[in-house]
């Protein structure tokens, strides 16, 4: 609810007074350890803040981190929550619009995906191009409320090509291998069947997950400029032999987890001022 967003805010203003973030960071399954490099870092559990999800998924730690990195104000929130879990779109709405009442203007994005390219197999990045939502919702479903944004809000620059270039240059700049695609978002938590995988190929995606498209939409909803990269912790079941678990995404996650720690540092670092 929107309550809950501004007495969130209120909660974080109350233990950092005057500390505005310019940039929002959502770790995905098994990066949470970005958190770490927080400089002058204030940590607040979800638990703390009034209509924050508690994560249920391991690699979700469910903590919001404030501090400086790069040059930049930023809030890290440590775990999102999946539609999936059963609590709604609401969780996601919260997350997102505390962080627009707290001041950031940028959300960045992060998640682990499976691939659907063989050219990009695990352990690479992905910076996020665009993006398919085969959730089966919208978190935007139900009242609109007109303080964040319109009923209808585009969404053909819901991931900012702008940004993206930053991300770029700061890969180059890092010797970050980094590829580009388009995000397909399906409701899990069962893994895709081969066919699922040959049709979401079909439709133009280049890598598929479980996450991260309900907080872009929200995002871009209260006029957050967004950007994104997902961490490949598999091929797509169907494009090798390999088995695809949890485990083996935190485990895929943890190994990518350096190069992506290096990207958006880089990244905060080439923002303007």
């Amino acid at each position: 609810m929107t309550e809950n967003a501004r007495r969130s805010a209120a909660a974080v203003q109350a233990r950092v007074p005057g500390f505005v973030p310019r940039v929002g960071i959502v770790l995905g399954s098994g990066l949470g350890g970005f958190a770490e490099r927080i400089e002058d870092a204030v940590a607040i559990p979800y638990g703390d803040l009034p209509g924050f999800p508690r994560p249920s998924v391991h690699g979700h730690a469910g903590r919001m981190v404030l501090g400086s990195l790069g040059g930049q104000r930023v809030v890290c929130l440590q775990g999102r929550v999946h539609l999936y879990e059963g609590t709604g779109p609401e969780g996601v709405k919260t997350l997102v619009r505390t962080l627009k009442l707290l001041g950031c203007e940028i959300l960045v994005l992060t998640n682990a995906a499976g691939s659907l390219r063989r050219d990009v197999g695990p352990g690479s990045l992905m910076a996020i191009s665009d993006h398919i939502n085969l959730l089966g919702t919208n978190p935007l479903v139900g009242p609109n409320d007109d303080d964040f944004g319109p009923r209808f809000p585009p969404m053909a620059d819901a991931w900012d090509p702008a940004l993206r270039a930053v991300l770029g240059q700061a890969a180059a700049r890092r010797g970050v291998a980094l590829a580009e695609g388009v995000y397909c978002a399906l409701l899990g938590p069962a893994f895709e069947t081969p066919a699922e995988v040959r049709m979401v190929k079909l439709l133009g995606a280049d890598a598929v997950g479980m996450s991260t498209v309900p907080e872009c939409i929200v995002a871009r909803h209260c006029g957050l400029r967004v950007v994104g990269c997902a961490v490949i912790t598999n091929l797509g079941v169907g494009l090798d032999d390999g088995e695809v678990s949890h485990a083996q995404t935190l485990n895929a996650a943890a190994g990518a987890a350096g190069r992506l720690e290096a990207l958006l540092t880089g990244f905060l670092e080439a923002l303007d001022p």
